[in-house]
């Protein structure tokens, strides 16, 4: 592997979905840091679809929780910092300065409002896990849920264009912020060759 050890462990194996922070804030450059990062993460025709919504104020917080399922309400009310990952339906929009080699890529490609989501969403996705993978390198830890009542919260924060994928929780892990490490299948088990 190319990636020193060290760096292995803190973005992928002492990794972990954490449950409790701490009351320490993430701060904006932080995010900005994160993101910066993460927006080099590849996307079909380099579509960018991910949007981000920080989550800072008490009020809009509170809002939040109402559609976070049961058991992810206390977490997110207590975190640092909560953001709604969400996909762009419309994200062909930007793709003439994001592609300007290929300047009607969207209306060639992505015309179809159909084919438009099921691309945003799997594009969206991966950009989600980029960002993930960006929370751990930024020494944060991130808590990963999709336990909300996604049209409650697309209703209360986005607009019909808007997906959301996935809430997450950010900052520094509290006390008994994990839960025990779940096992993986081995590479036997995913991997063949033909």
């Amino acid at each position: 592997m190319a990636l020193a050890p060290a760096a292995q462990d803190l973005l992928f194996r002492e990794a972990r979905t954490a449950n409790a922070f701490t009351a320490e804030p993430v701060t904006d450059a932080q995010v900005q840091a994160i993101y910066d990062l993460v927006k080099y993460g590849p996307t079909a025709f380099n579509q960018s679809p991910l949007r981000v919504l920080l989550i800072r104020s008490p009020e809009a917080r509170e809002r939040l929780v109402g559609h976070m399922d049961e058991g992810n309400r206390a977490k997110t009310a207590s975190a640092p910092l909560v953001a709604v990952l969400a996909t762009d339906h419309e994200f062909h929009e930007e793709l003439p300065r994001l592609v300007p080699h290929a300047p009607r890529a969207g209306e060639v490609y992505f015309s179809d409002r159909a084919v438009r989501e099921q691309s945003a969403l799997l594009n969206g996705a991966l950009q989600a896990a980029y960002f993930l993978i960006g929370v751990r390198a930024a020494g944060l830890a991130a808590g990963p849920m999709t336990g909300y009542d996604a049209e409650g919260l697309r209703a209360e924060f986005l607009d019909a264009d808007h997906e959301p994928l996935m809430v997450v929780n950010i900052g520094r892990p509290g006390d008994d912020a994990w839960f025990p490490r779940l096992p993986r299948l081995g590479y036997g088990d995913v991997v063949t060759a033909l």
